[in-house]
């Protein structure tokens, strides 16, 4: 018997690198600062609310929309928080995580040879996303200087014609730990002003903005947010990213095309998870306080990298922190991580993977949202190199 030939949809796509890295790390017992998920346990109290929950009887499907209590809870924290008032009935959806959230966002608004900007190095399932679509991506490379990576807006703008249907946004920025400003959403919207051009905004990490600075969403700007699916992750801010529980926030007529494709490849997302969140954001600290909390966690390993041979980038978002090992090695970045996972037991993420064409620039990506003595054990065997 023969299993009939199947032509694949992607054929760019393989095993991931952080599959691939995290495999390697286990194989030599190397501390994974590769993949990005907390080492250290969430708050027990959010375990008891899902607990409480599962007895109560949250036990069968929910809204296909998400539980009502859980979308008022966003809606109301993203008017907190940017003042940008969504209808939580027919403008709030709670997804199975984030990366469904910009998948079903692309998949619901792009249509076969439809364009899709994307900024590089990009997280990488956007292009499967596109690609499944029938979109076709376009790629704009982010600049990179002393001061760290930036967007090149007036590249975005010659990139936009009339068959670009979407520019995908990511701030704060994975890999590159870089955070969109002011400034940079005004370029946007000069861009964007007087087109059909919609706006994927992936805000995962929209807690982890350091040294004071605010996080520049979209949902700040009504001339942004009025085009704009914006998505955030309860995974990477409560520390839970195996629940994958996320949302989507979008005006009611995007999140209406948005609806009918998540019924038909999600339909609804865990109850009791969605019960339990929902009541544990009645306390904003858990949120409020990430900003210090993980900025304690970058300052500690920036601090511990000072005397090492590596140069670290700017690291004003999310809980990465990007390094160029040029006065270490010349090798190329996959091989070097490689080699800092089986050598020196630390693994890291190449950058070079984050580019479609695998640029080199010399810089590798840890993660240090990891517990302090995870951190500590790295740093003592990179602070030799």
């Amino acid at each position: 018997m023969t299993t009939p030939f199947l032509p694949t949809r992607l054929p760019a796509v393989g095993t991931t690198i952080f599959t691939r890295m995290s495999a390697l790390a286990s194989a030599h017992e190397a501390v994974n600062l590769g993949q990005g998920f907390p080492d250290f346990p969430c708050d027990p109290a959010l375990l008891d609310a899902v607990d409480a929950a599962m007895r109560a009887g949250h036990n069968q499907y929910p809204p296909m929309a998400g539980v009502a209590a859980l979308r008022e809870a966003i809606a109301a924290k993203v008017a907190s928080l940017y003042g940008q008032r969504y209808d939580p009935a027919s403008e709030i959806t709670v997804t199975a995580g984030a990366t469904q959230a910009l998948t079903t966002s692309i998949l619901c608004c792009v249509h076969p040879g439809d364009e899709v900007i994307v900024i590089e190095p990009v997280y990488d399932s956007y292009l499967p996303a596109i690609a499944l679509a029938g979109g076709v991506a376009v790629r704009v490379q982010m600049r990179l200087s002393e001061q760290g990576f930036s967007v090149p807006w007036e590249r975005v703008a010659a990139a936009v014609n009339g068959r670009t249907r979407l520019i995908i946004i990511n701030t704060p920025h994975n890999p590159t730990g870089s955070v969109l400003r002011a400034a940079d959403l005004a370029a946007l919207a000069d861009i964007v002003r007087g087109t059909d051009v919609l706006l994927l905004s992936d805000e995962v990490y929209e807690h982890m903005v350091y040294d004071g600075q605010r996080h520049e969403s979209v949902c700040r700007y009504p001339e942004l947010a009025e085009r704009s699916f914006v998505v955030s992750s309860f995974g990477k801010t409560y520390h839970v990213t195996g629940w994958k529980v996320g949302y989507v926030a979008a005006p009611a007529a995007l999140s209406a095309e948005f609806r009918k494709v998540h019924q038909y490849n999600v339909f609804s997302v865990n109850t009791p998870m969605q019960v339990a969140l929902a009541a544990y954001m009645a306390d904003p600290a858990p949120y409020l306080e990430l900003p210090a909390f993980y900025q304690r966690k970058r300052d500690l390993f920036r601090e511990g990298l000072r005397g090492s041979r590596f140069t670290l980038l700017p690291a004003d978002g999310t809980y990465f922190q990007c390094a160029r090992y040029e006065a270490i090695s010349p090798i190329l970045e996959s091989d070097f991580a490689q080699w800092l996972t089986t050598e020196i037991k630390v693994a890291a993420i190449p950058v070079s993977a984050f580019y479609t064409d695998a640029t080199e620039s010399g810089i590798v990506r840890f993660c240090f949202a990891k517990q302090d003595e995870t951190l500590h054990l790295a740093l003592a065997r990179l602070a030799r190199l």
